[in-house]
């Protein structure tokens, strides 16, 4: 208040004339809008903020997303929606949430950090709150690896102090060399601070192709054996994954401390996809495009796309990664379609 008052001084030179009340009544008046101004809401509608203490994510929300962007992973929609639920839910957790997302290009692993990134922070990707790490990019050099490990410490550090519930995806890391992750253990373990900082709020995620052919075997079994793929369980491949994503020298968590810790909370496997669900993902693109679904458009694309065995042709090896592409082939056609049933 006493700040305020020789600022209203100087913008009302005539203030001195006025009376005592009115004088009262203008400083009050500045104040209460100085107070609404500065409150959280009002400011926070227009500067992106971090969420505040004990705020959860919406359980409906997120499901939905991931009903409607996410195909053909029951096992990954499962595991997360869970974990992520119950790490918000949680006032006090123990340590991060730390996800390692596995599987072939094209499965959803993407789509998924970007859902989740969403949820947390409703800027995604965009937020400055989420931190997304290429391996390629980023951490290029095998004879830096030193640096990099110091980069990423301070870094993480300077943005959880900003904000606890700071989102980090490192994508690429089967390609990322290995030693670097390693500089995040502290971060991950069961402290209550390091340094000062707690980061038990934070949310990390790996994502990575290693693993991928351990899955897709593990899912051409239960085919070859008659079983549904949606009886495939997360105990099925998540001691595969842990152990041979640990032993795979081309992997960033080659005999990496954060595996050898058990600081990964889940290993999440992303199954190989089918035609249907290759179909589901060009109609969710169509949509996305404003285009009415045709499908035979959609059956044309889906058959365009490659899959394995060579034979039985039951899995798609590119996933859903080339969908936007190969429907650009098509797209005149399309929207010749769309404007005819408009």
């Amino acid at each position: 208040m006493a700040r305020s008052v020789p600022l209203l001084w100087v913008l009302l030179p005539g203030l001195a004339a006025l009376e005592p009340l009115s004088v009262g009544l203008a400083i009050g008046v500045a104040s209460a809008l100085t107070g609404y101004l500065s409150h959280p809401r009002f400011y926070c509608s227009y500067v992106e903020c971090c969420p505040r203490a004990g705020q959860r994510l919406n359980a409906t929300a997120l499901k939905a997303q991931l009903d409607n962007r996410l195909f053909g992973q029951h096992l990954a929609k499962d595991v997360v929606l869970k974990a992520v639920l119950g790490f918000s839910n949680n006032p006090s957790p123990k340590k991060p949430l730390m996800l390692s997302l596995h599987g072939w290009a094209g499965t959803g692993k993407n789509y998924l950090s970007q859902i989740l990134a969403e949820q947390v922070h409703p800027a995604g990707l965009r937020s400055k709150f989420v931190h997304l790490f290429l391996a390629t990019l980023h951490f290029p050099h095998h004879d830096q690896v030193k640096l990099y490990k110091e980069q990423l410490q301070n870094w993480i550090r300077g943005n959880v102090s900003a904000c606890p519930s700071s989102v980090f995806i490192f994508d690429e890391m089967d390609k990322m060399h290995p030693g670097v992750i390693d500089a995040i253990k502290p971060f991950l373990d069961y402290y209550e601070e390091v340094d000062g900082v707690s980061y038990r709020k934070a949310i990390f995620i790996f994502l990575s192709n290693a693993g991928g052919d351990l899955i897709n075997k593990a899912a051409l079994d239960f085919w070859a054996s008659g079983k549904r793929r949606e009886d495939i369980q997360l105990k099925d491949l998540e001691p595969l994954l842990s152990v041979g994503v640990f032993n795979n020298k081309n992997s960033g968590l080659w005999h990496s401390s954060i595996i050898d810790r058990n600081l990964i909370d889940y290993f999440v496997p992303f199954l190989p996809l089918e035609q249907r669900h290759v179909k589901m993902c060009v109609r969710a693109e169509m949509a996305a495009r404003g285009y009415a679904v045709d499908e035979k458009i959609v059956q044309e694309v889906a058959d365009e796309m490659t899959y394995f065995p060579k034979e039985q042709r039951i899995y798609s090896d590119k996933g859903c990664k080339t969908v936007q592409a190969k429907l650009d082939i098509h797209e005149d056609f399309v929207m010749r379609d769309t404007n005819t049933r408009a």
